[in-house]
C-alpha cells in the first residue's frame, strides 16, 4: 500500500492526514497550539509552534493508520495564508510571525498604493492592498521594526516555514503567493515590479510553483522530528483556502465551497482571472493549474461562535448550544448580529469595524444569541456570495467545509440564506485533504486534481432551501445591510480613527 500526507498548518493548530492511493483517509493526527493578541487588532504566533505541532500530527497520523513511513512517497503541505515569517541568514526566526487576522498595517495599505500606483497594482497582483496581506507587514516591519527588518534574508509564509524545517528548503506554490499582494497573479509569477516599487528585493521571495509539483525532499533532521523517512518527496501544495476547495472537489466552475473555520471564505473556481469591479473580494491563482478563483472572506465565522461560547457559556458544549438555537425561530425574534469582532474584509475592508447585537430585549436568552450569531455569519457570507454571482460567475451548489459544517443547524441556515442547496462531503479536514491530494497527484497516483476528487469524494449530507423561510431571511438581510454603514462612524470613534469618506 502506497500513502500520502496532507498537512495543514492552520491558524490553532497543525492536522497531518494519512490518505491511501484510493483516496482514502487511513489515519489523522492534530498538534494544537495557540497564537498571541499582544495589542487590540494584532495577532502573532511563534513559528515554531507550527514545526512541534506538525511533527505531533504526523507521528500521530502515522500512529493512527498503522503506516510504515516507508510507505508514503509523497506529502503535500497546506496553511493559513498572509502570515509574515522573518527569517535570517542562518533560518532562525526574527521575530513572531504576524498572522493572517492581524490589522496593525492599514498605513502601510496606502504607502503600497501610492507607490505602486492603484491601477497598477490592481493590474498586476489582482487585489488592493489590505492589512491582512504579507506585503504591507513587511513594510510596517520596515517602519517600526529598522532593526529586525535589516536583518531579513527570507520571508515565508507558514506552510513554506515548516517545508524549509522539514526540508531545507525555500519554496512555496501559486495559490499561497496570490495573497501576499507582491505576486502577478495572471503570469502566476513573483512580480518584479511591484517588488521593486518597494524596495524589496527579490531574493527574499522563495521559489513559486505550481501547486502538485515535487520541488523539495525530507531532510535527515526533518526525517528524525517527525518520524518520516529522509528524502521523501514534497509537494508545493497550496494556501489553505486552495487546497480546502480541492479536498471538497471545488476544481471546476460551477460548485462554490463556503469554509466556517475561524475565518469565513466564500470561494469560487474561475477560468480567468476575473475581479470584482468593486475590490471587494480576493482573485489568486487556484492550486490547480490553470485555474483562478474568486475569494470573499469574513474575518470572523466560527471564531465569532467561539467567542459567544467562552464569554457565555463557558463549558457548555457546542452541540447544547446548537439545540437552543435550533429551537429559537428563524430572525431570532428580532436580533440580528454583525460578525465583524476583529475588522472586516468582504466586503467592508475595515479593521477598525466591530461587531454588535442590534435589537437585544427582555424577551432574548442565550439560544437567541446563538441563533443570531450563525444568522449573522451566514448574512456575512451571502455578502461574498452576491458579490461573485454579480461578476457572472455561476453557483449550482454551495459545498461547506470548516467546523461549522459539523452543525446540521448552521449548514440549513445557509441553504435558507443562499437559497442554494448545500452539501458536505465525505471528507471534512478539507485543507489537509486537499494538501493530500496534491501530492498524491505530484507523486504520480492520479493523473489529475479532478480524477484525485472524484475517487475520494462523495455527498453526505444535505441541505435544501426552503422558500418561506428564506423570504424572511431576505428581509432580514436587508436589515442586516444597513446596519454597518449606519454604525461606522461609531466604529471609527471608538477606535480612535479619523472619519473619511461616506
Amino acid at each position: 500500500m502506497r500513502f500520502v500526507i496532507g498537512v495543514d498548518v492552520g491558524t490553532t493548530g497543525a492536522r497531518a492526514l494519512i490518505v491511501d492511493q484510493a483516496g482514502n483517509v487511513r489515519g489523522q493526527g492534530v498538534g494544537p497550539y495557540a497564537f498571541e493578541t499582544p495589542r487590540p487588532g494584532w495577532a502573532e504566533q511563534d513559528p515554531d509552534a507550527w514545526w512541534r505541532g506538525t511533527g505531533v500530527a504526523i507521528r500521530a497520523a502515522l500512529g493512527a493508520a498503522g503506516a510504515s513511513k516507508r510507505d508514503v512517497v509523497a506529502i503535500g503541505l497546506s496553511g493559513q495564508m498572509h502570515s509574515l515569517t522573518l527569517l535570517d541568514q542562518n533560518g532562525g526566526a526574527l521575530r513572531a510571525a504576524i498572522l493572517w487576522n492581524d490589522q496593525r498595517a492599514a498605513a502601510e495599505c496606502e504607502e503600497i498604493t501610492r507607490r505602486v500606483g492603484r491601477e497598477r497594482l490592481i493590474a498586476l497582483t489582482r487585489n488592493p492592498a489590505l492589512p491582512g496581506f504579507t506585503a504591507p507587514k513587511l513594510l510596517w516591519t520596515r517602519n517600526h521594526e529598522p532593526h529586525a527588518y535589516a536583518r531579513i534574508a527570507s520571508v515565508l509564509l507558514p506552510k513554506d516555514y515548516v517545508r524549509y524545517r522539514l526540508t531545507d528548503v525555500h519554496a512555496t506554490d501559486v495559490s499561497d503567493a496570490s495573497g501576499t499582494g507582491l505576486f502577478d497573479v495572471t503570469a502566476r509569477a513573483w512580480s518584479a515590479e511591484v517588488l521593486a516599487a518597494l524596495d524589496i528585493p527579490t531574493e527574499w521571495m522563495p521559489r513559486a510553483t505550481e501547486s502538485p509539483v515535487l520541488g523539495a525532499a525530507v531532510s535527515e533532521v526533518g526525517a528524525a522530528e517527525t518520524g518520516l523517512a529522509s528524502g521523501t518527496p514534497v509537494a508545493a501544495g497550496g494556501g489553505d483556502q486552495a487546497a480546502q476547495a480541492i479536498g471538497t472537489g471545488v476544481v471546476r466552475p460551477g460548485p462554490l465551497c463556503v469554509t466556517i473555520g475561524t475565518s469565513g471564505v466564500v470561494f469560487a473556481t474561475l477560468d480567468a482571472p476575473v475581479v470584482d469591479p468593486g475590490l471587494r473580494t480576493h482573485t489568486f491563482c487556484h492550486a490547480v493549474p490553470g485555474r483562478w478563483h474568486m475569494m470573499g472572506v469574513m474575518l470572523s465565522a466560527g471564531g465569532a461562535l467561539r467567542w459567544l461560547r467562552q464569554a457565555f457559556a463557558s463549558g457548555v458544549d457546542y452541540g447544547a448550544l446548537d439545540a437552543e438555537a435550533e429551537i429559537t425561530p428563524p430572525g431570532a425574534e428580532g436580533l440580528v448580529f454583525l460578525p465583524y469582532l476583529t475588522g472586516e474584509r468582504t466586503p467592508y475592508p475595515d479593521p477598525n469595524a466591530r461587531g454588535a447585537f442590534v435589537g437585544l430585549s427582555l424577551v432574548h436568552g442565550r439560544g437567541h444569541l446563538v441563533r443570531a450569531v450563525m444568522e449573522g455569519v451566514a448574512f456575512g457570507l451571502r455578502d461574498s456570495f452576491e458579490i461573485i454571482r454579480a461578476v457572472g460567475v455561476e453557483i449550482t451548489q454551495v459545498r461547506a467545509t470548516g467546523g461549522g459544517a459539523a452543525s446540521r443547524l448552521w449548514n440549513q441556515i445557509l441553504a435558507d440564506v443562499l437559497g442554494v442547496e448545500v452539501v458536505v462531503m465525505n471528507i471534512t479536514e478539507g485543507a489537509a485533504y486537499g494538501a493530500a491530494l496534491l501530492a498524491s497527484v505530484g507523486a504520480g497516483l492520479f493523473s489529475t486534481i479532478e480524477a484525485a476528487c472524484e475517487a475520494g469524494l462523495c455527498v453526505a449530507s444535505r441541505a435544501e432551501p426552503r422558500p418561506n423561510v428564506g423570504a424572511r431571511y431576505d428581509a432580514l438581510y436587508e436589515t442586516y445591510r444597513a446596519l454597518y454603514p449606519a454604525l461606522r462612524p461609531s466604529f471609527a470613534r471608538l477606535a480612535g480613527a479619523p472619519i473619511s469618506g461616506t
